[in-house]
């Protein structure tokens, strides 16, 4: 068992917080347990690219006890939680190779530890595990039955790869599936986004001007979460549809233009490049405060913030202040990584619980059935995404209503009218 860690003797410390995440995922419990039964995962080599976390930690172990051997890299320099990453070497023998605060060429490093161990199945979230096997070992491609991808980012790669006629091996999207993408985004990244903002500034968000860049599911949850605390919400959005969404949600909705010169607090979660830049900056008032829950460090263009500026130090962990030529001061946090993993804890429990009970049975789904699929991008199968439902509402024990049998006749028939 090979890893690269910070510090083994964070393990103990580790491994209870890995307990403690565990009690809130009680679907991905049900599962390692049949899993553990029935070995379906018996000699499947599986490389993972995900936060290294509490909970993917518990997905890791779920892995194991299907007989998978997993193999773990960080899928975000700043997203590994290193006391979970030391006792997943420690104390349960998984090769992990994650190390917070790593730097760029350390963070390919241990992606192309991962990919050396030729893996059967990917496990990817933003596909930079993906991308860099079709880039660098594209040999190892042939080996690979199927894969899965967490996140939104890395489905629109994948689907980029699909339509560009590179993309190696069949790919499910997990991030699509109802039970990830309706509950994980939306409520997961809803709380934890305003949970890095409050650890990282201390900030009342009541009474706050705070924009949200972006209205698909996350945005959604980090709007819906903010007015919930009392902030001022204002939404930005290029799709028509999604504008007029917010607009009957009850947000403002205005250009990025018009929302710099008014606001205290600015997320970005749109999973593209650059939504803010110099000219929003120089807008800002001073002591705005800005950051990202999109995937990757692209969405801020914090090359140009520092070309601006005069002046930068650290104000606070998580916190980088930024002076202007004119004086004012704006607010970077987290280096404009994923503020939710980088000043917080990520997504709670019980919420991964869904999000990675898909990825254990979809690995289970490509593992039986990846020799079928053609080299595209695929969503969750349905009979998968209701058994996760079930599941959860079986856990909350939340039971609901079936059909009779003259309703699914009547929804049967064309000839019963009015």
């Amino acid at each position: 068992m090979d890893h690269d860690v910070k510090d083994l003797s964070l393990a103990a410390e580790g491994k209870m917080r890995i307990e403690w995440a565990g009690l809130e995922m009680k679907v991905l419990e049900n599962i390692r347990k049949r899993f553990a039964a029935e070995r379906p995962l018996e000699g499947v080599r599986i490389g993972a690219c995900l936060h290294v976390t509490t909970e993917t930690a518990n997905l890791v172990l779920t892995l194991k006890e299907g007989g998978a051997e997993t193999y773990l890299c960080a899928s975000n320099p700043l997203s590994t939680q290193d006391d979970v990453a030391a006792s997943l070497a420690q104390d349960f023998g998984i090769s992990v190779f994650a190390i917070n605060g790593e730097d760029n060429d350390t963070y390919y490093k241990h992606i192309m530890s991962v990919l050396e161990t030729e893996p059967h199945i990917t496990m990817d979230d933003g596909a930079d595990l993906v991308t860099t096997l079709h880039t660098k070992l594209k040999e190892l491609a042939s080996r690979v039955v199927a894969g899965t991808e967490e996140t939104t980012t890395g489905v629109i790669r994948l689907k980029s790869m699909e339509e560009s006629g590179v993309l190696l091996y069949p790919v499910v999207a997990v991030n699509n599936a109802d039970t990830k993408h309706l509950f994980d985004n939306r409520y997961g990244t809803g709380q934890s986004t305003l949970d890095g903002i409050i650890r990282a500034t201390n900030f009342l968000i009541a009474g706050k001007a705070l924009v949200v860049f972006g209205y698909g599911m996350c945005g959604k949850g980090i709007a819906m979460r903010a007015r919930g605390l009392g902030a001022h919400v204002t939404v930005i959005e290029v799709d028509p549809l999604k504008a007029l969404e917010a607009v009957m949600d009850g947000f403002d909705v205005t250009t990025s233009m018009e929302a710099s010169k008014t606001g205290d607090i600015f997320v970005t979660a749109t999973g593209g490049i650059h939504e803010l830049r110099a000219e929003h900056f120089q807008l800002m008032r001073d002591r705005a405060v800005i950051c990202n829950s999109g995937h990757f460090d692209v969405e801020i263009d914090v090359p140009a913030l520092e070309k601006m500026s005069v002046s930068k130090r650290r104000l606070r962990k998580f916190v980088d202040e930024y002076v202007t030529d004119d004086g004012r001061r704006l607010y970077l946090l987290g280096e404009g990584r994923l503020v939710n993993l980088a000043a917080a804890e990520g997504h709670p429990a019980s919420v991964m619980d869904m999000s990675f009970a898909n990825q254990a049975l979809t690995a289970e789904y490509v593992h039986i059935h990846g020799k079928e699929l053609e080299k595209k991008v695929y969503d969750v199968p349905a009979e998968i995404d209701h058994e996760i439902a079930r599941l959860k509402l079986e856990t909350l024990g939340v039971t609901i209503d079936t059909l009779t049998a003259e309703q699914e006749e009547y929804l049967r028939s064309w000839t019963i009218g009015t």
